[in-house]
């Protein structure tokens, strides 16, 4: 971090000019129409103050590139010719990082055996290529995702690669060949060939123990199949689909074949395009989410490059938080047959528990995306997909109370939607929903309100145990446990928090009060950061951001070390997570002149540290005052419930007007 220089790093793919202390350009994450990106070569840090994208070198690397933390780092050591030292590796942790780099080689070099195939076989060209043609798919298309074609004789691919000098061990373990089982039934009426196709349809053979040449000959898997590579976020070549093109289809039971699990590639992990629209989805905050490879190369010959595909297959968790990484905005496209709407309503509940905003598109019946971009112009495409896409509320009321008359039908209708709901999150969110959807529904919406907290508490319970603690801690008041407003604002953090933090990160070093009297009688200074833990923690309060709680506890802990500087440590964090944090916060929009500087008067900081304190406790007591409203109407006519209460609510007034003189006087002081 020492010999890396952010404006040199940035200008690779950024123009800047020099804007004061700082430089300025337009903005790489978002469409920018006028400079809002800011370097700071002082602070090794920059900020785009329109989209609020903003960290060090390494996270501006990681976004722009869409790489890890630690390829980030390789990225600049290859820049400024810096040899990174690594720990020894075991013998055991060599051979498995060893056979998973032989694996992706040996997937690498088949992937270019199968698109140089495609591109000068005399097979490749009449029938896979014939067959990308027919489908409408152009070259540069079959350029940008490195499609090819197997050869139809069984034992091309595995021949060549012998030959080549890769190992069957690994042929075997990505996937790319197969042993068959001997069957000398079959063999014998000279079924040997059509058998063999069903079990590598099925993925049904015996790899041998070791990789040797015991258990039959190698067959390739892909035999006489158009190929799509699937890439990993990274570009890494980790598996393969390949499908029938000729009659074979007609009956057959598995049109594609997909690479099995191995150790580089599991399918719950990985979503086919990622690597070709990953700078799209973080450019336009949204992805589509599709079925099929076509699907997905239809799309971008549109023109419509954010798009992935999840090959029919329930979204994961891994699946949906690498999407999340790029953006919260997922809109679910599929046609509109009984299949196509069995697809949508796959994996949401899970999507909307990750905190994702889901619309559902479903197209003409009997179309796909790929059908249907071939039968409309792209501007078509997208002007279907801006008119028809619905949010996924509305869409599962629609088409769960559709022609439902019955009582007893429609209440579990409804209470299946309220469950749904009860998973969002956010609370706002969520109680927007519930809102409209009693709006539309006719209900009540205290009664949808009463069974959406029933469902909330029942997905928590198995989970309340352990979080217990923590939520105690994040909010609570001297003789009394605060619970916040929605019982589930866990690591939703405020802004008044992100205040608290900020002067932690800028200022965190600095002594504000000096030589304070303890209970034991010493004597005492205290920094910006041990004076607000030693405040919030006389009432056991917390921060509820893990990540802020984390930066208060370093910054407590290394406030007596000699040169240590808050702000230069967090920014070089090598927690990417806390390093983007603090660069954000410690960047600001405007910075004068080294000339023009005014150094901050004495007192003024430990005034505002005081203040932000104090808006932190009455943030709490305000949440407090709004959920135990929100007890009252739900307590009914039980009059204990409401007489326990409103002893709580005139406390937290109480507590409220004390707050509220603290703060007057603080103002007027200032």
């Amino acid at each position: 971090m020492d010999a890396t220089n952010i404006v040199d790093v940035v200008s690779e793919f950024v123009n800047l000019r020099k804007a004061g202390v700082n430089y300025k350009g337009l903005c790489p994450f978002h469409d920018d129409k006028t400079p809002s990106f800011m370097v700071s070569p002082s602070k090794q840090i920059f900020k785009c103050f329109a989209c609020g994208k903003g960290g060090t070198v390494t996270s501006f690397l990681m976004e722009h590139e869409q790489i890890t933390y630690p390829e980030a780092l390789r990225w600049l050591a290859r820049k400024y010719n810096i040899e990174i030292e690594e720990r020894e590796l075991t013998d055991e942790e060599k051979k498995e990082q060893s056979d998973r780099e032989s694996m992706f080689i040996v997937n690498e070099w088949a992937k270019d055996f199968f698109h140089n195939t495609l591109k000068n076989d005399p097979d490749g060209v009449a029938i896979g290529k014939q067959y990308f043609r027919s489908r409408g798919i152009r070259d540069d298309i079959i350029e940008k995702f490195q499609l090819g074609f197997s050869p139809q004789k069984r034992d091309a691919l595995a021949s060549a690669a012998l030959k080549a000098g890769y190992k069957a061990e690994f042929l075997v373990k990505t996937g790319l060949c197969y042993r068959p089982t001997p069957n000398p039934s079959l063999e014998r009426r000279g079924e040997d060939t059509s058998a063999s196709e069903e079990e590598n349809a099925k993925g049904n053979y015996s790899p041998p123990s070791q990789g040797g040449a015991e258990g039959g000959s190698l067959r390739d898997r892909y035999a006489g199949r158009a190929i799509f590579p699937w890439m990993n976020v990274s570009g890494k070549i980790v598996a393969f689909g390949g499908r029938v093109l000729d009659s074979r289809t007609k009956g057959v039971a598995q049109k594609y074949v997909n690479s099995p699990d191995s150790d580089i590639y599991h399918k719950d992990h990985e979503l086919y395009g990622i690597f070709q629209a990953k700078r799209a989805i973080a450019k336009e905050d949204c992805v589509y989410m599709v079925e099929g490879y076509t699907d997905v190369i239809a799309m971008h010959q549109c023109g419509l490059e954010n798009v992935v595909a999840n090959s029919g297959t329930a979204l994961s968790v891994y699946q949906i938080r690498l999407l999340h990484r790029f953006t919260q905005n997922i809109v679910l496209l599929y046609d509109g047959d009984e299949a196509g709407i069995h697809a949508a309503m796959r994996g949401t509940d899970m999507l909307l528990a990750e905190g994702m905003n889901i619309k559902v598109l479903l197209l003409p019946d009997g179309d796909d995306p790929d059908s249907f971009s071939r039968k409309h112009t792209a501007e078509d495409f997208r002007d279907y997909i801006k008119e028809h896409q619905t949010d996924f509320i509305q869409f599962k009321t629609d088409l769960t109370l559709k022609g439902v008359t019955d009582p007893i039908k429609r209440s579990e209708a409804i209470a299946d939607i309220v469950k749904t709901i009860s998973v969002i999150p956010d609370p706002i969110k969520r109680d927007t929903y519930l809102h409209d959807c009693a709006t539309r529904l006719g209900v009540n919406e205290q009664t949808l309100l009463n069974s959406m907290n029933k469902d909330i508490r029942a997905n928590r319970e198995e989970k309340r145990k352990e979080r217990e603690r923590e939520e105690r801690g994040e909010a609570s008041l001297p003789n009394r446990t605060i619970v916040s407003p929605s019982g589930d604002e866990k690591g939703a953090a405020t802004s008044i928090e992100a205040l608290l933090i900020r002067e932690v990160i800028r200022h965190g070093e600095e002594i504000i009060f000096d030589n304070v009297e303890t209970e034991d009688g010493q004597t005492v200074s205290l920094t910006v950061a041990q004076y607000i833990d030693y405040d919030l923690g006389q009432d056991g309060l917390q921060l509820s951001d893990e990540r802020y709680r984390q930066i208060l506890q370093e910054a407590v802990e290394h406030s007596g070390e000699k040169g240590f500087k808050a702000e230069t440590y967090f920014v070089r964090h090598p927690d990417p997570a806390i390093s983007q944090l603090a660069a954000n916060l410690a960047m600001n929009r405007y910075q004068l002149s080294a000339s023009m500087d005014v150094p901050q008067r004495e007192g003024n900081l430990s005034r505002q540290v005081i203040h932000l304190v104090l808006d932190f406790r009455m943030d709490i007591v305000t949440r407090q005052l709004k959920y135990l409203q929100q007890q009252l109407r739900e307590a009914g006519n039980d009059m204990d419930r409401i007489k326990e209460v409103l002893n709580e609510q005139k406390r937290m007034q109480e507590l409220r007007n004390a707050l509220a003189r603290q703060l007057g006087n603080d103002i007027i002081g200032r």
